[in-house]
């Protein structure tokens, strides 16, 4: 019997799944790393457990003290957990732009929840700067700063980079990944990069989001309208993603996207989120490129339920003008 201490102790260690339908497709082996079967459901139980583990090691946080973060959602739920698991408060910040489904989730796990407009980070009222502010307002309480605290980005160097070259023997050609705060596609692609670096490093960009053309050209420039996903797509470059080893980044319409997730869904059974349809389109498409006989590794960041009320309602998506893009990935 495997017995694991806790909750922070079954964070990590997700499986490969080989993607059947896609690596047919292609001929190249698509592997999708299980990111919503962590214990918080989401790639960003990662994070926060990096975060927290590195604000108690440097002292920063104290028994009984505050976490504060501002959030999309899924951090925020994973720093929820682990702070009932560890004995702090946490309070979180979030847009209120984002899935209901998400409010619920932090509401029903009883943290302080604070919805702000949703305006560009200039703004001083942008949630990461109102968790800054509310962080240092509040006796005891850290801010988990998600985006610029590099814990993030290290806690996948040490785990989710080793995973991906320890269950594929080595025998990877490209890591595709969309990045949000930078911390999966920055602390991955090093690790990656330092053991085999002939892998090809593949930034998944979102419509209306300036990373794409960063890449390309080294100016931070939107990229046509704002795309539905939710977490990735931003118009800087965050401390985790500064000096990531990235050979190319591909843009992903919302269109190709939700077609991926509902393909995902209906020829190979995974129930996910619209940024693993962007981070799977992408794959696909850097697959056809290498050609067959090659390896890809993406991330299935979390699933379809957080986003029940949009992606995966019919009359949403007939709102957002997709409802054909997610008929095309349905069995015929």
């Amino acid at each position: 019997m495997r017995l694991l201490d806790g909750f922070a102790a079954a964070i990590g260690n997700t499986p490969l799944i080989r993607i059947r339908s896609l690596s047919e497709a292609t001929g190249c082996e698509i592997l999708g790393k299980a990111e919503f079967m962590n214990p918080g459901g989401s790639v960003k139980d990662r994070a926060a457990l990096s975060i927290l583990d590195a604000a108690e090691r440097s002292g920063a946080l104290r028994p009984g003290g505050t976490v504060v973060e501002g959030t999309a959602g899924n951090t925020g739920i994973a720093l929820a957990l682990l702070c009932h698991a560890r004995g702090y408060r946490a309070l979180i910040v979030m847009p209120d732009n984002q899935s209901p489904e998400k409010y619920q989730a932090l509401e029903a796990l009883g943290v302080e929840l604070r919805a702000v407009k949703a305006v560009p980070y200039a703004d001083p009222n942008h949630y990461q700067r109102v968790a800054g502010r509310l962080a240092a307002e509040t006796p005891g309480a850290i801010w988990a700063n998600q985006f610029d605290n590099v814990a993030n980005r290290d806690g996948h160097y040490a785990t989710t980079g080793p995973e991906i070259f320890r269950d594929t023997g080595g025998r990877i050609d490209a890591f595709v990944a969309a990045t949000g705060t930078g911390g999966t596609l920055g602390g991955t692609a090093r690790f990656l990069k330092e053991q085999k670096p002939s892998i090809r490093i593949v930034l998944a960009d979102p419509q209306g989001s300036a990373l794409l053309n960063w890449v390309q050209t080294g100016e931070l420039k939107a990229n046509g309208p704002g795309s539905i996903t939710e977490g990735i797509g931003i118009g800087r470059v965050t401390a985790n993603l500064a000096g990531t080893p990235i050979d190319a980044a591909v843009s992903i319409p919302d269109t190709e996207a939700v077609t991926t997730v509902y393909r995902l869904l209906h020829h190979d059974g995974l129930f996910l989120g619209s940024a693993s349809g962007v981070n799977v389109a992408a794959a696909v498409r850097v697959a056809r490129d290498l050609g067959p006989g090659h390896t890809v590794v993406t991330i299935l960041c979390d699933g379809g339920a957080r986003y029940q009320s949009r992606l995966h309602s019919r009359s949403w998506l007939a709102e957002k003008g997709l409802l054909e893009a997610a008929d095309a990935g349905r069995r015929p």
